[in-house]
């Protein structure tokens, strides 16, 4: 199959087809993401919590993040790759966004970037990546690099005024050129509203059925991850590789393992 690109989840868009989008860290978990038949694989620094166990992702750096996207891009060969941009990689000046987003694309090998926060605060930094010749997918509704100003992990536009400002910045996104947008945390009619809205396709997580394609914190829906309401467990890999671990240990403790078959003469 040809490798999906940032255009080719917009043609998903017109065609009316929905999108499938995973966290990914690894290797061995990219390798097998990718032959699943998911459409992309976003490198979070949701990282800094279901792979590091911080409290945020505030404290996931740029280095850290050219790891992770480095180790998932050298296992894909299908799926689109998409790397988050970390807390002030993107807030200091458009030529230090251009430089972080570049080192993930040229170093890294992400196709695209992602970055939190609406065209009218960084409208010129999107546009410089975007002049770099790096797809930028967009973000708003709840925005975890954000917590501390707006007060924890809270579903954003259920008011009249959160609700406009929330379907203006998707609009936004989409003029200045983004070839995507994640909705997070908004209420389901309001994702069908922006869905309907835009030309790009939206990608909800915690948004409702109505999105033009959906994303989950892989350890979440695997049973590792914190409990959300928007989440679903497909299967409990936690419990099994308790399992595992805990059979392991008795085998040892008693003897059982290694046995002749595991043992050589």
């Amino acid at each position: 199959m040809p490798r999906v690109s940032a255009g080719a989840l917009r043609d998903r868009k017109k065609a009316g087809e929905k999108i499938a989008v995973l966290t990914g860290y690894d290797f061995p978990t990219a390798k097998i993401l990718d032959e699943s038949g998911v459409d992309a694989i976003l490198v979070g620094d949701s990282c800094g919590m279901v792979v590091m166990g911080r409290d945020n992702t505030l404290g996931v750096t740029m280095e850290e993040m050219l790891h992770h996207t480095k180790l998932v891009s050298s296992a894909v060969t299908r799926a689109l790759v998409i790397a988050d941009m970390p807390f002030l990689s993107y807030h200091i000046s458009p030529e230090e966004a251009v430089r972080n987003a570049g080192r993930l694309v040229a170093e890294a090998c992400a196709q695209a970037i992602k970055l939190e926060g609406p065209a009218k605060t960084f409208g010129r930094t999107i546009q410089a990546i975007l002049d770099a010749s790096i797809p930028v997918m967009g973000h708003i509704g709840l925005q975890p690099q954000s917590i501390h100003q707006i007060g924890g992990y809270k579903v954003q536009g259920r008011d009249p005024e959160g609700r406009a400002r929330l379907i203006e910045e998707a609009k936004g996104l989409e003029a200045i050129g983004c070839f995507a947008l994640v909705l997070e945390c908004v209420p389901a009619s309001l994702a069908k509203e922006i869905t309907e809205t835009i030309s790009i396709p939206t990608i909800g997580i915690g948004a409702g059925p109505d999105c033009d394609g959906q994303v989950l914190v892989m350890h979440d829906m695997l049973g590792m991850g914190k409990y959300t309401k928007f989440s679903k467990v497909y299967f409990d890999v936690g419990a099994a590789m308790k399992g595992a671990f805990e059979d392991y240990v008795r085998e040892v403790r008693s003897g059982a393992f290694p046995a002749a078959e595991q043992s050589f003469e």
